[in-house]
């Protein structure tokens, strides 16, 4: 595909490789010459103010031919079942807004980079999201933006290279609640306990360490189980910080840990789960990617931020410095839905620096926490939920990505009944 445009940019480059390339699975070239558009044979278009003779054309709003961040006007208007914004007045514009411009908008998550009002966290609030306040935040805007698109233009996405995935992972916070936490993080919990007067859990608590129940959070063999039994390729996030307030990880020096890592290591792909307090650190971020590595004896390229923390672009830029290479952060912790408007993978654009990096997005959909701690949903409620994005997921033939803690899945406490959950997901929702 031949597309005459009036400047070429970073920015307009970046927008056309993830339609054409990564979503349409097609070549393109972009000019600016039209002399030699106007004689090229074969599949063309043009995007600007207006066509240059009877080519198909896409209106342009100014957005990817600027350089400076500021506060855009998406002016949203209603557009198959869901919302369209930067919309464009043309007879012969293919859609009926910038298609292009909207989505680097959200892919760049442009908006996350302007003033905004954070979590406790300090995290991005779902809520100052124009998806969110649009009500879209459910659905894939941008794969049905491109693939209607698509059929505007004329191209039929082949069925082999785009099809529906469903990919679960597992964050590993921490891989034991009572068992290897070291002679006074034990004996401090049994204080608390104490002063609480929860006899319960100090019976609970003794009884794991006695080796006479399992314990609550060492899910690892129905785990593996399930990979056998459903031939599933996870992705797993491990915590290798030190203890803190927000860190609660087991040492990364306990042999028993360490043993885990690698067997765990042995059956699907690792990726580090930087802690909390590694968020604004750089040199201890690069510690704990080290010490994964060292531990599985390879490198670490797949990262997740405990609590999902993360600021644009430091988190993105600090790491590409590390050499990672995919990230699966980029989801909400309060809300279901697309934090970036689609559910395939994307390139990180820094805003800051306007250029395209080589880490690659990978947006989750539905996280067990928020279902079930922020939007305090119970199990019915919660499997309908995760069914309907699934089913919206389907529709564009695009990743779901399911994000789940060995906590959830020892099934104890406020998780009864998730592992069974679980189960019939993965018997409806796999492929």
């Amino acid at each position: 595909m031949l597309i005459l445009v009036p400047k070429i940019t970073n920015r307009l480059h970046y927008a056309f490789d993830f339609v054409f390339k990564v979503m349409l699975h097609t070549d393109f070239e972009l000019t600016t010459d039209s002399n030699s558009f106007r004689d090229r044979e074969g599949p063309k278009m043009s995007y600007g103010n207006d066509p240059l003779w009877d080519e198909p054309f896409q209106k342009s709003v100014p957005l990817l031919f600027e350089h400076d961040l500021y506060e855009q006007r998406l002016n949203p208007i209603d557009f198959l079942d869901v919302k369209g914004f930067f919309p464009v007045y043309h007879q012969r514009t293919l859609m009926p807004f910038d298609v292009f411009a909207a989505v680097f908008y959200f892919l760049t998550r442009y908006e996350e980079y302007l003033p905004q009002v954070r979590d406790q966290y300090g995290r991005f609030k779902p809520d100052s999201s124009a998806l969110f306040q649009q009500g879209v935040l459910a659905k894939p805007v941008i794969d049905i933006w491109v693939l209607e698109f698509g059929q505007r233009i004329g191209i039929q996405v082949d069925a082999k290279k785009r099809k529906y995935v469903f990919q679960p992972t597992y964050d590993v916070d921490a891989a034991w609640s009572y068992l290897h936490k070291g002679f006074f993080r034990t004996l401090g919990a049994f204080s608390r306990d104490l002063l609480a007067g929860d006899w319960n859990e100090i019976q609970h608590r003794h009884r794991v360490l006695m080796k006479k129940e399992p314990d609550p959070f060492d899910s690892f063999d129905f785990q593996f189980q399930l990979q056998e039994e459903f031939h599933l390729k996870p992705i797993y996030f491990i915590h290798c910080g030190d203890y803190d307030t927000n860190d609660k990880s087991i040492s990364i020096r306990k042999d028993d840990f360490r043993a885990l890592i690698k067997h765990i290591g042995d059956y699907a792909d690792v990726g580090i789960h930087p802690s909390f307090s590694s968020y604004l650190d750089a040199e201890r971020l690069q510690m704990e990617v080290e010490r994964l590595a060292g531990v599985l004896n390879r490198e670490v390229t797949k990262s997740r931020q405990h609590f999902l923390r993360m600021t644009l672009p430091r988190t993105y830029q600090r790491l590409v410095e590390l050499d990672i290479t995919d990230d699966y952060t980029m989801g909400y912790a309060s809300q279901v839905g697309f934090r970036a408007g689609t559910a395939t993978p994307f390139r990180f654009f820094d805003l800051e620096n306007d250029m395209a990096t080589s880490l690659w997005v990978h947006p989750f959909a539905v996280m067990d926490g928020t279902l079930r701690d922020y939007l305090n949903l119970n199990l019915t409620d919660s499997y309908n939920t995760i069914s309907k994005v699934v089913d919206e997921v389907r529709k564009v033939q695009g990743t779901f990505i399911y994000l789940t803690h060995n906590e959830t899945l020892g099934g104890q406490k406020r998780w009864v009944g998730w592992p069974e959950m679980y189960r019939k997901m993965l018997e409806n929702f796999r492929s």
